[in-house]
């Protein structure tokens, strides 16, 4: 299992259309095959700043659905309403 970390900043006073819409990529994402949970958090100190945590199956399950059609259509409607570009951390459990 891997988990990606997904960081967003939303832009000042777009933060209702953006929520709405990035349900829309969770609930997509949650078809998607190896996808396993996810949650998304917004940080006490930028309530702009959103944080996902998605857990999945394998790297390969991941790069399927980031390259995907579906996640670019509903990615083109999400990055219009953000003020930086998305980060996104590909994470392993470490062997330490």
């Amino acid at each position: 299992m891997i988990r990606v970390l997904i960081e967003r900043h939303i832009a000042e006073t777009l933060e209702y259309a953006y929520e709405e819409r990035a349900r829309r990529v969770l609930q997509q994402a949650v078809s998607a095959p190896g996808f396993i949970s996810g949650e998304t958090l917004a940080d006490s100190h930028d309530l702009n700043h959103r944080i996902t945590l998605a857990n999945w199956r394998s790297e390969a399950d991941w790069d399927r659905w980031y390259h995907s059609e579906e996640r670019r259509e509903l990615m083109a409607e999400l990055v219009p309403m953000m003020d930086r570009n998305e980060t996104i951390t590909v994470l392993q459990q470490s062997s330490v």
